[in-house]
């Protein structure tokens, strides 16, 4: 038996598994990455503790698992989209990381949109300009702090950053690097022109090398063995985006299936063999199979509002040996026991950003001294699921529904939150049996890499487990969408202010 690593640095934490040749997980760890926050708007991470952290998880996992580290055959690394990650010249970081949940782009990409560069820049990348983007945040670093971009050796994307910590090689893989703005997605290529039309020009020779998901980009150093526990010599592969890594490992390897991700960010995505008209919200990028593009709508609104929630308003939560698994049974029971017409309490999950540019603020709406923390947590769900939906009306818009959507991520824990979810969005709803999607998809891109599998749909057929479909009540669904149109009217109105 063969057995292969992912990594997975997310939005909030790093995560590491490994699995057997079939997808059965055999080990995994975890721990929580801190977020520098210097101002209103702004996230950042030290890049140093970044890696150092991400090498204690993977050696933690290495323990756990009882292997010897010689039994990995692979590693693929994955993470989040976005954010700025930046090696300086004199080898080491030349600025903290900029996370996929930082503001400080908004100034530019407005600019952009006012001046006519941003439809421009989307007839070349085939996707909207935002914030978030790596692009928007040079333009603020260039203005800013001049000396980092002459500084700058690399420029990388999360993933992209760990596998050179891992390898020494820079590479830059295209599904992470196709969703930057920095790449011309009709010759899928880093395009001197696109840079020009945001004057970031300077910052081309500071694009690595592109590479697919599935290549061998390098092997473990002594180094990063020392660090991590790995074997030297360890192969590791491109990895990918991990809208992407979810996605294959859910199996959406065909133009049929679509898919949610419920984590600091919302999901939710298909493939197709030609990108979407530009002019909305939905985002074009080049999906880990070749010839397909990944067709996405995203927004920071989902199932990290509960643990900001849980952080914050519940007892206990933070404390040293709590029961997690425990709290959570528990907050399912209360969300379990409120049915939904008895509660009409609306919340915008827009704590860490928004869909929508003129309503950039969450809040709970309706609340009076009757209601009580039960209502609160409802009311969250129901808003997550609300911005999901949102998300799926706008992909439906390019394609017809599908049978059943796949969903993968943190609310797929909780039994209750994903019939909410097949209620609310009325379609079945399929969770896939893993409790690390992302990991198992850049692993089953190392498998490839190590030439066990030949493609992702056969990887995908030996590694990827879906449970049985649940299905929506109807009379839930009648409810939802009365609470949704209101859920909707609410954001209209506040987007007059």
């Amino acid at each position: 038996m063969l057995y292969f690593m992912g990594v997975d640095n997310g939005g909030t934490t790093i995560k590491a598994a490994i699995f057997d040749q079939t997808g059965n997980e055999i080990a995994s760890a975890s721990q929580n990455t801190p977020l520098l926050v210097p101002c209103e708007g702004f996230n950042e991470r030290d890049m140093n503790t970044l890696w150092k952290t991400t090498a204690a998880v993977i050696q933690n996992a290495i323990q756990k698992s009882g292997l010897a580290p010689s039994d990995i055959a692979g590693v693929g690394c994955t993470g989040h989209g976005k954010g700025l990650y930046l090696w300086g010249k004199d080898n080491k970081p030349a600025y903290h990381a900029v996370a996929s949940t930082d503001r400080r782009g908004a100034p530019y990409v407005e600019r952009w949109y006012a001046d006519g560069t941003a439809a421009q820049a989307e007839a070349l990348a085939l996707q909207p300009v935002v914030e978030t983007q790596p692009v928007a945040i040079l333009a603020w670093m260039k203005e800013h702090h001049p000396e980092v971009i002459q500084n700058t050796r690399w420029i990388f994307e999360a993933k992209d950053y760990i596998r050179f910590m891992l390898t020494g090689r820079a590479m830059a893989e295209v599904t992470d690097y196709s969703g930057t703005c920095l790449m011309n997605l009709n010759t899928k290529k880093f395009d001197r022109d696109l840079l020009r039309l945001f004057d970031l020009e300077e910052v081309f020779d500071a694009l690595p090398p592109l590479c697919q998901s599935y290549e061998l980009c390098g092997i473990v150093t002594e180094e990063a063995a020392k660090d991590t526990g790995l074997a030297p010599g360890t192969p590791v592969c491109g990895g990918m985006f991990d809208i992407d890594a979810c996605a294959i490992a859910l199996d959406v390897s065909t133009p049929n299936r679509l898919c949610m991700i419920t984590g600091t960010w919302s999901i939710n995505e298909y493939i197709a063999e030609k990108p979407v008209p530009t002019g909305s919200s939905t985002h074009n990028s080049l999906f880990c199979i070749p010839g397909y593009y990944l067709i996405e709508e995203s927004s920071p609104t989902s199932s990290g509002n509960l643990e900001w929630f849980i952080k914050h308003f519940v007892p206990g939560a933070g404390d040293p040996g709590v029961d997690k698994k425990a709290l959570y049974r528990e907050i399912d029971r209360e969300v379990a026991a409120l049915p939904p017409e008895e509660s009409s309490i609306l919340f915008l999950p827009f704590l860490y950003g928004t869909y929508n540019e003129k309503c950039t603020s969450s809040a709970f709406v309706g609340m009076t001294n009757f209601h009580t923390r039960t209502h609160m947590l409802r009311a969250i769900f129901e808003g997550v699921c609300f911005s999901h939906l949102h998300h799926i009306e706008a992909l439906l818009a390019h394609r017809d529904p599908p049978d059943a959507i796949r969903m993968a991520g943190g609310a797929t824990n909780s039994d209750v939150w994903v019939q909410m979810f097949a209620d609310v969005v009325g379609t079945p709803i399929e969770v896939v049996k893993t409790k690390e999607p992302g990991a198992l998809g850049c692993a089953m891109a190392a498998a490839i890499a190590a030439g066990v599998y030949p493609d992702y749909q056969t990887a995908a057929e030996h590694m990827t487990k879906v449970s049985g479909a649940i299905y929506p009540n109807k009379e839930n669904t009648e409810i939802y969408q009365r609470k949704y149109a209101r859920f909707c009217r609410l954001i209209a109105l506040l987007s007059q202010q």
